[in-house]
């Protein structure tokens, strides 16, 4: 029984040696082609509908390697088109120009051969990207083919994401604990030389399962039960039992990717609605004004006084040769006089003398009234002559 071609995310293929859009096409149907975002992972090209996709729509790979040569002339103004034979069969692709043609192409040819091709003209930055492309391929063949090192080495990136170096036991405990995010693992066999498949689901009561897949020496891995299923890859071993369960197997992932930018939820200046909003970034010389600026902000107009000594200082800094300006004296400060409340004036047909006309009363009316003011000598002749008379008559 063959597994369904399956497709699993970006994250989960192998290390990228190139990428970039090609027109797809068949030799026998030129007329219709398609623009993907083409990438070569690992010895596999993988096409993708758009360049920020996760999820590839089909594989190319290039186990049966043939050979790749341009298809027409190679003028300017032709497409620049090449033809990748492989034992599956011919297909068919367009570059953007001759120069991107020549570089796919050399690619193809090294991780396919696992060697540099002498054919291609080459620049030397080129020959130095082949040549580590190359040997990360190599690297990457050496770790497969010895399952038993995984837990070691850097292959665990060319591992599905849900693949744990644990033991049985440790598998079932792992998927106890972590029952929310997941209820299937990969890990390496007891044996050292395959895999094994671990499941955890609940019933009446919680039931653990585990499936051996072993690699076929004609390449590609097999889950072996009753009636085995044929995977290419380890991938696709996960993606399989993902789809016939209909999704009730959930590959266990405890680390996500990580985000490229940082943001933070905010109210909006305007709306007051609560939003993500990336994290700004502004240069360091415009943040510095920013803090003068509301700095002068917060502090109080200085005076015309402290203005003054603020510029006398200025001025003796910027110009030292020039003779010190005096200090300026304050004007003395007149005291002023005291004003006293305005004297009320006599009502009119009112009578200042008391009854018993008493020279008390007398003296208050000459004080209150202008015209005594200008007459004093009388009035104090007057008065001396009033109280000659009345003191015999006090006498009687």
């Amino acid at each position: 029984m063959m597994a369904k071609p399956t497709r699993r995310m970006r994250n989960q293929l192998p290390h990228c040696y190139h990428e970039g859009y090609l027109e797809k096409s068949r030799p026998d149907d030129e007329e219709t082609s398609q623009k993907l975002w083409t990438c070569l992972c690992g010895n596999s090209l993988f096409f993708f509908n758009e360049k920020r996709d996760n999820n590839y729509m089909e594989k190319l790979d290039l186990t049966g390697f043939i050979s790749v040569k341009n298809i027409g002339s190679d003028h300017l103004s032709m497409p620049a088109r090449f033809s990748l034979h492989l034992k599956s069969g011919t297909t068919n692709f367009t570059a953007s120009n001759t120069e991107s043609r020549e570089l796919w192409k050399a690619f193809i040819q090294s991780i396919a051969q696992l060697s540099i091709p002498l054919s291609l003209t080459l620049l030397p930055g080129q020959i130095h990207m082949l040549n580590e492309a190359v040997q990360q391929e190599e690297e990457r063949l050496k770790n497969l083919q010895s399952p038993s090192t995984d837990q070691n080495i850097s292959g665990r990136a060319e591992m599905p994401a849900c693949y744990y170096a644990v033991s049985r036991l440790e598998a079932s405990l792992l998927l106890e604990r972590e029952s929310v995010r997941g209820n299937m693992l990969l890990r390496p066999s007891r044996d050292g030389e395959s895999y094994a498949i671990t499941t955890r689901q609940e019933l009446d009561k919680v039931l653990y399962k585990h499936y051996r897949v072993t690699r076929r020496p004609e390449g590609g891995f097999v889950i072996d039960v009753n009636n085995p299923v044929h995977c290419d890859s380890l991938h696709d071993v996960i993606t399989y039992l993902v789809e016939q369960t209909n999704g009730v197997l959930v590959p266990l992932i405890t680390e996500g990717p990580y985000e490229r930018n940082f943001s933070f939820i905010a109210p909006d200046e305007e709306s007051g609605e609560r939003t993500v909003k990336p994290l700004p970034n502004p240069p360091r010389a415009s943040r510095r004004d920013d803090l003068t600026v509301s700095s002068q902000k917060l502090e109080p107009n200085p005076t015309e006084e402290e203005m003054l000594y603020m510029n006398d200082d200025l001025m003796q800094e910027n110009k030292p040769d020039l003779p010190a300006v005096p200090p300026r004296h304050k004007p003395e400060e007149i005291p002023k006089k005291i004003l006293m409340p305005p004297v009320p004036a006599p009502r009119r047909g009112s009578s200042i003398t008391s009854s018993s006309g008493s020279p008390a009363a007398a003296d208050l009316k000459l004080k209150t009234s202008p015209d005594c003011q200008k007459q004093l000598p009388s009035a104090a002749i007057s008065e001396l002559k009033l109280k000659l008379n009345l003191r015999p008559k006090g006498q009687e």
